[in-house]
């Protein structure tokens, strides 16, 4: 039997979602979560696995990338289609690169719903190849730099400390300042990249070449 984890914490797309599923495997073992620490202990107590999530990007306890890039993570083995509201291309493509097997927007119809449901069962990915290609903000270097120098010195001695995989306590500590001051200005960073998630910052400032934000030698230091 095929076995199916919807995670998700609106009811109308639990139920949604649900109707796919069953329109590719009419007897699947549907099981349901609203948060992603629920979804995370339902998987790892299961012994035999799930054959597939289906994961929202936007969960009580996490928003945007860091919520995939924890599963693949954690459970590199189980495929994950997301399926979200948030749909711009950038989003799909860079869903996709964390290793999200597919991505379907919440708008699409059923059908194509259950379409992406069973290309990713079957060992594949979607969309296909052409619509993952599909340029968003910029494919080059350039918006992704436009947006990088609105950016102070103390938000890229931050970035670049995101880059390298540090919570905000890390930061807190390396930088002598509070926590409250890092989210006050991982917060901005989000809001002038235009992006929802540090993992998403990331990726963003990945695009382009690190030296031209690395951390400004004259830059003041942050305070409290």
């Amino acid at each position: 039997m095929t076995t199916f984890l919807i995670v998700d914490d609106h009811p109308l797309f639990r139920e949604a979602i649900q109707i796919a599923v069953r329109a590719v495997a009419p007897n699947a073992d549907i099981h349901e979560a609203t948060e992603l620490a629920a979804a995370i202990d339902m998987i790892a107590e299961r012994r035999l696995g799930y054959d597939l999530a289906l994961v929202d990007l936007t969960l009580p306890d996490t928003t945007g990338f860091d919520g995939i890039a924890l599963l693949r993570r954690k459970f590199p083995s189980l495929p994950v289609l997301v399926v979200s509201a948030h749909d711009d291309a950038a989003i799909v493509r860079d869903a996709l690169a964390l290793g999200a097997a597919g991505f379907v927007s919440k708008s699409a119809p059923k059908n194509e719903i259950a379409k992406a449901i069973s290309t990713v069962l079957s060992g594949g990915t979607w969309p296909t190849a052409p619509a993952r290609a599909a340029p968003a903000r910029a494919q080059g270097g350039d918006d992704v730099a436009s947006r990088l120098s609105s950016l102070t010195p103390q938000q890229l001695r931050v970035l670049q400390m995101l880059r390298q995989g540090k919570l905000n306590k890390q930061i807190a500590h390396e930088l002598d300042v509070g926590e409250t001051t890092v989210k006050a200005h991982v917060s901005e960073i989000l809001r002038k990249l235009g992006v929802f998630s540090r993992t998403q910052a990331v990726i963003e400032a990945a695009r382009i070449d690190p030296a031209q934000f690395s951390e400004p030698t004259s830059a003041p230091t942050l305070r409290r």
